[in-house]
């Protein structure tokens, strides 16, 4: 494979999740938390020229921050699939990136750890607006759970610092 010096029209579109977004999230209840509200400020900055996105999440729960995680996001174009590698407060080292597309506003990935199962979909209403769903199937189940769902808003266009 050759050496790509530049962003595809693939990579760029991960552009959408560039600037600070404020969002309100459910919660649900799981072995690592109970049931709730939440709220959300995430912060995405483009880098290496275009070929990544790295995203802060801060989600704080009655007042006090509840998870946090440090997300980057890339296009490979061996595959032609979208990857998401996700660092977190839960402090599992992702063995793999979750993997997947992005038909029409939805980016749906999907990720396998020995825990189970990740489906994960951005559901983008507009330039300003998207939506995200979590959900989770045990090892040796078929059964999905919810495990976050939010409505997240663009607060601003430049990114700011979550660290």
């Amino acid at each position: 494979m050759a050496f790509q010096s530049t962003p595809s029209a693939a990579h760029l579109r991960l552009n959408a999740f560039a600037g600070t977004w404020e969002g309100e999230e459910h919660v649900a209840a799981s072995a690592w938390t109970s049931e709730g509200r939440a709220s959300a400020e995430l912060s995405g900055e483009t880098l290496f020229g275009g070929f990544f996105i790295e995203q802060r999440y801060r989600q704080t729960r009655d007042g006090a921050v509840s998870f946090e995680a440090r997300n980057v996001f890339g296009f490979d174009v061996s595959d032609q699939a979208y990857k998401l590698y996700q660092f977190d407060t839960a402090g599992f080292a992702p063995p793999s990136p979750a993997s997947g597309e992005w038909p029409g506003n939805e980016l749906v990935l999907m990720k396998t750890s020995p825990r189970g199962r990740q489906r994960t979909v951005f559901a983008f209403e507009n330039e300003d607006c998207y939506r995200m769903g979590v959900s989770f199937s045990p090892a040796g189940s078929d059964t999905w759970q919810e495990v976050v769902s939010g409505i997240y808003r663009r607060s601003s266009p430049t990114s700011s610092n979550l660290s």
